[in-house]
């Protein structure tokens, strides 16, 4: 009946310590996240304000027209490339978060 005990005590510490680890890689992957998302709107208003710049210099209709078309392609583009790479991110620190209950849930047997 002891050894019981001590064994709930050991996996209830085991799950902390594991809960610990998770958290402090959920934290650092919300930070990555965070830079990540900071670097893409940097460039997007960088790429928005120069395609801006383009436009107001366009002499005709027709280049007018071919700038904001490359200006919608290059952003388009970029978002995809963008939610693929946060994805990726999301499901690495998915990935990740789960890996210390993974040890503790195979002590559990």
């Amino acid at each position: 009946m002891a050894q019981s005990f001590d064994n709930v005590g050991k996996f209830g510490q085991e799950w902390m310590d594991s809960s610990l680890q998770s958290a402090a890689v959920v934290s650092k992957g919300l930070q990555e996240l965070s830079v990540e998302a900071a670097d893409y709107s940097k460039k997007a208003m960088e790429t928005g304000s120069a395609a801006a710049e383009k436009l107001a210099s366009a002499k005709s209709v027709e280049k007018a027209f071919e700038i904001q078309t490359d200006y919608l392609k290059q952003s388009y583009e970029g978002f995809v490339a963008q939610a693929t790479r946060m994805t990726d991110l999301y499901t690495a620190i998915a990935k990740d978060a789960c890996k210390p209950f993974e040890a503790t849930l195979k002590n559990l047997k």
